[in-house]
């Protein structure tokens, strides 16, 4: 292959769950394409990197300093969704059942990893706790150790706080992720939440 077509196929393998040959077919793929399809796709990763950061309440994406969903006066603040990762915002997000607001830890604590409570966003947590308001913090967790070790971090951490902490029930499979979770799955998860400690 030319070495611009491998360069392109090395870059896409970097990509989650992308491997060598849907890699190939990618770049096959931006060959044949229009110049103006291709640059509009490099133009998009441009402006993500270069117009979006974090929400400075819940961490996630945003292009303002918070996100559209801690904007909406609609939102239930007292209400807390805990998840890992904003692809776990987004699954729940697509139900439209849940009406309170997020905060994205980014991770969650594997100390075989040496990932610790330090290399997530579990003192954003606290700070919101402690500020006042909150009525009920949501683990949602993913329903693994790691989410699990997690979940139980947060709950010793937010005890003293005196707020209803709730883990959301195990409709969802173990070992499994919110991402990839169906909508109605999330809805009975949700619902079945129990609280914990």
């Amino acid at each position: 292959m030319s070495e611009a077509l491998n360069r392109l196929v090395d870059e896409l393998t970097r990509l989650p769950g992308v491997g060598r040959k849907t890699a190939q077919r990618l770049a096959l793929h931006f060959l044949k394409a229009g110049k103006g399809e291709v640059l509009a796709l490099a133009s998009a990763l441009a402006d993500l990197k270069e117009k979006t950061r974090q929400c400075t309440v819940c961490n996630n994406v945003t292009e303002g300093d918070r996100c559209p969903v801690c904007r909406d006066p609609r939102r239930d603040e007292t209400r807390i969704l805990v998840v890992e990762e904003i692809s776990d915002l987004m699954a729940v997000e697509a139900t439209h059942e849940y009406k309170g607001v997020y905060h994205v830890l980014m991770g969650a604590i594997s100390p075989i990893d040496g990932i610790g409570p330090e290399d997530t966003k579990v003192d954003g947590l606290v700070a919101r706790v402690g500020a006042g308001g909150v009525s009920e913090v949501i683990l949602a967790t993913n329903p693994n150790l790691k989410g699990e070790a997690t979940a139980l971090y947060i709950t010793r951490l937010l005890k003293p706080y005196g707020v209803k902490v709730t883990r959301i029930a195990f409709g969802m499979p173990m070992g499994g992720a919110l991402e990839y979770a169906d909508p109605g799955t999330l809805i009975k998860s949700l619902e079945g939440r129990r609280e914990v400690g």
